[in-house]
């Protein structure tokens, strides 16, 4: 089976979650992913999340490390230093698409930024990726994910109504992030396939978390009304939220009318199907007795059964599941979310499926500096140079 991006190489220089993420997905196309790491340790996210303990039971290195590293080779090489240095940009200069979440100015600062390169390699694909973007008066500052949320505006609307600011339960930043810099890179190298130019692309954490608040922003804009924290609610419509079972909490949404009366006639009409509940502007107005109308009722069933009633009547319902749950439903493993490695190893695949040419996993994670050698060899590295660079870490 031919994969979408077989024949492209990719020269993964970022660390944590976005950036490696990204470059996984590219590896999942067929991308030649190759992993540059440290000396040092290699990739924090090798270790992070985890107790000693824990890795002594799960072997090394951490689930957050498998979850964003499988379809790559692994190499070493020492950036402090001008070997390790120039094998990056021999490396650099043979890769189609080079990925680094560098602070802004270190790549130039070591002779390896865009400028530096792309006359020599016009087709090369660079893609910057950094917290709050390369210019800026924020441009210089360090931040991960709940920087962002909390910068975003994010954390100002996500948490219980009266409550502190909470933070989303998953890295949704650093996720968002990696998709946008997957669409970057596609569409440069669609516009490559087409003119034979290469080019820098550069997002930030910033970008998207500020794409995750669109419509925040944009009602801001044409209002001014700042959003509060409603819990698991929304201030679109009623109900959209979770409510109570007795056996759990399912989340139930019915933002039209005709839901509304679909919703009413299967859990309780006479209670529900009332004139002041009838349309989408009085429920909102009404919110507070909608929900507790709704919950009345919820509580004293089990979520399997409003699940059962409202999925009859076409309503949008789904069971709070959690991980294990959630990760065991068939569903996902219907639609091609889970891929199968090695000896019952389990991961999550990638988040769209080509029906001629889908993702697949070839590689699991690779251990640290596993391939220097053979990629170093590649790139006609002298066996000579190839036993320097790797002396410096071995």
């Amino acid at each position: 089976m031919s994969e979408v991006l077989q024949g492209i190489r990719v020269l993964d220089l970022s660390r944590i979650f976005a950036g490696p993420d990204s470059a996984q997905m590219l590896g999942d196309l067929g991308a030649d992913v190759i992993k540059v790491e440290s000396p040092k340790g290699g990739d924090e996210c090798r270790y992070l999340g985890v107790t000693k303990a824990e890795l002594e039971k799960i072997g090394a290195p951490s689930p957050s490390f498998r979850s964003f590293n499988r379809n790559k080779r692994s190499i070493v090489l020492d950036l402090a230093t001008d070997a390790g240095r120039d094998a990056v940009r021999r490396l650099m200069l043979r890769s189609d698409v080079v990925l680094n979440n560098f602070r802004p100015g270190t790549m130039e600062r070591w002779g390896i930024g865009y400028d530096d390169l792309c006359t020599e390699h016009p087709g090369m694909i660079y893609c910057d990726f950094h917290a709050y973007g390369p210019v800026g008066p924020l441009a210089d500052i360090g931040a991960n994910d709940l920087a962002l949320q909390a910068h975003s505006g994010l954390m100002s609307i996500t948490g219980e109504e009266g409550g502190p600011p909470a933070r989303a339960g998953s890295a949704i930043v650093d996720l968002h992030a990696s998709l946008a810099i997957v669409s970057g890179v596609l569409a440069a190298l669609f516009h490559r396939e087409r003119t034979g130019e290469g080019q820098r692309l550069d997002t930030s954490l910033l970008l998207s978390s500020a794409h995750l608040m669109s419509y925040f922003y944009q009602d801001y804009w044409l209002t001014g009304n700042e959003h509060r924290r409603m819990g698991t609610a929304n201030h679109l419509s009623v109900p959209n939220q979770a409510f109570p079972a007795n056996d759990g909490y399912v989340v139930i949404i019915a933002p039209s009318d005709e839901m509304w009366r679909r919703l009413a006639a299967a859990l309780d009409p006479e209670t529900l199907g009332v004139e002041t509940f009838r349309t989408a502007s009085e429920r909102l107005r009404l919110r507070k007795d909608v929900v507790e109308a709704i919950s009345a009722i919820t509580r004293g069933l089990s979520k399997h059964e409003i699940h059962a009633k409202l999925s009859r009547a076409k309503v949008n319902v789904s069971i709070v599941n959690g991980i294990g749950e959630a990760t065991g439903h068939p569903q996902l493993e219907a639609v091609g979310g889970i891929f199968h490695h090695g000896d019952g190893e389990r991961y999550v695949g990638t988040p769209f499926r080509l029906h001629k040419s889908p993702g697949r996993m070839t590689r699991g994670y690779p251990g640290l500096g596993e391939h220097t050698a053979e990629i170093l060899s590649e790139a006609g590295f002298s066996e000579a140079e190839i036993e320097e660079l790797s002396g410096e870490w071995k």
